[in-house]
């Protein structure tokens, strides 16, 4: 534990104890002290948040936080559930109040009882969250916080309401304006390389080497943000290669291959795209990223004249298993892609060839979620950010996960500079998913099916 000033934990050694200054003893000492936080860590927790709701100075308040989030760190997983619920049940906003304040707006709706309504109606658990976050580190440490919360949550549905708190103040605290975006290279500090070769989900790395050959070439680019609080963590970063031409499969990208020189290159490939940190789920920031490498590849290398993905498809098996209960072509489908005896047969590959493509095109263009927006979680990220569904590809990916979530599918968005904005606004009003002829071709073969 670091070393704390006695005088700014007075509040919470007392909070712990239920001692006060007597002749015959002073909370205060160091014994009091050593006593006090050798306290069980969710003891001290719960101790440490009562303590920072109250009145406090900023020395204080920045002692007893960094308490709290040492605390923290040390519950197993059953005392962190107990934790969240505490927060739930003893940290909310109060009936009364709200009321009270929403009459006084009710009788005179000026700007003044608006804003009187607003903090009253504001759980008091954001005041503790924001208090906590005084401490030195504690950006990260709540970053993390909420990834426990969002699995204890799939266990305990009631403790969801807590997600909107973490997710109010990371939406401001990860601001646009904060992030900065960074090159990687192979040159880069070691605790940012250790930590893309952690991070990597899409398409995971066995080792250095591996890494080495992704970064290193002069036809590969590597960015990420980064925030001010949370040092060499990238919050998302995206794998580049530049190409001539539009990739359909992901294997030549990550083989190791005589480099290309940018120079000659006409196309740049987002083949990996990864949000590093969990707790940060449904903060938006990928499309920044992703308008920020554009015009960072466009200003760099004038002679790219395309931007494009190589995407997975996620969702198509479990799509297609959902078709198959409904449709016998679906059902035989799936069952012959299923058994994956055309990894290995190029015959039978292009046998299947056009029922997949019609497939995926059916998946891709009309398969809808409840909102109506498209079902695959990767084309409402792309098409969100104002690309157009370009081709499909298949085989396009053979590693396992790939097959067992998309069947080897993968598709291509296109990135085109003058029509992001306009692509953009019309999927966000619309949810139209702008797609190629070539696409549309494959849709009306699935319909003549």
């Amino acid at each position: 534990m670091a070393k704390r000033s006695r005088p700014f934990l007075s509040d919470l050694i007392r909070a712990l104890t239920g001692e006060r200054r007597t002749r015959d003893r002073d909370p205060d000492s160091p014994e009091a002290l050593e006593q006090a936080l050798a306290r069980p860590p969710l003891e001290r927790l719960l101790a440490a948040c009562d303590v920072l709701m109250g009145h406090l100075g900023e020395a204080a308040l920045v002692a007893v936080a960094e308490e709290a989030v040492e605390a923290y760190a040390e519950l197993d997983t059953a005392d962190r559930v107990t934790f969240f619920r505490h927060l739930r049940d003893h940290f909310g906003a109060d009936a009364a109040p709200i009321r009270a304040a929403y009459a006084a707006w009710a009788e005179a709706p000026d700007a003044a009882n608006l804003a009187a309504l607003f903090r009253t109606v504001e759980p008091r658990r954001q005041q503790l969250l924001r208090r906590l976050n005084m401490a030195a580190g504690a950006t990260l440490a709540l970053v993390h916080m909420r990834a426990d919360l969002l699995r204890a949550a799939k266990q305990e549905p009631d403790l969801a309401p807590l997600d909107a708190d973490f997710v109010h103040l990371l939406t401001s605290w990860f601001n646009r304006g904060f992030l900065q975006m960074r090159r990687i290279d192979w040159h880069s500090p070691a605790a940012i390389l250790e930590k893309i070769l952690a991070y990597e989900s899409v398409h995971p790395m066995a080792g250095w080497d591996e890494l080495r050959r992704r970064l290193d070439p002069v036809d590969r680019r590597c960015y990420a943000f980064f925030h001010p609080t949370t040092g060499n963590e990238p919050l998302i970063f995206v794998e580049v290669a530049l190409t001539r031409g539009t990739p359909g499969a992901i294997a030549p990208l990550l083989e190791e291959n005589q480099p290309l020189d940018p120079e000659d290159a006409d196309t740049a490939v987002f083949y990996s795209i990864n949000n590093s940190l969990s707790g940060l789920r449904g903060i938006s920031f990928g499309n920044f990223l992703l308008k920020q490498v554009v015009a960072a590849l466009s200003q760099d290398l004038p002679g790219l004249q395309h931007y494009v993905t190589l995407s997975p498809a996620p969702g198509f098996a479990k799509w297609l298993a959902a078709e198959a209960e409904q449709d016998a072509d679906a059902a035989r489908l799936a069952e012959q892609v299923g058994e994956r005896r055309w990894v290995h047969d190029f015959e039978l590959q292009q046998q299947l060839r056009p029922a997949v493509l019609s497939a995926a095109a059916r998946y891709f263009l009309r398969a809808k979620n409840p909102t109506g927006a498209p079902l695959d979680p990767v084309a409402r990220f792309h098409l969100g950010n104002g690309a157009s569904a370009d081709r499909i590809n298949w085989p396009a990916d053979l590693a396992g996960n790939a097959l067992d979530r998309g069947h080897g599918v993968m598709i291509n968005y296109r990135y085109e500079l003058g029509l992001i904005e306009t692509r953009h606004e019309d999927f966000v009003r619309d949810n139209t998913v702008t797609h190629s002829d070539e696409l549309e071709k494959l849709l009306d073969l699935a319909r003549r099916a």
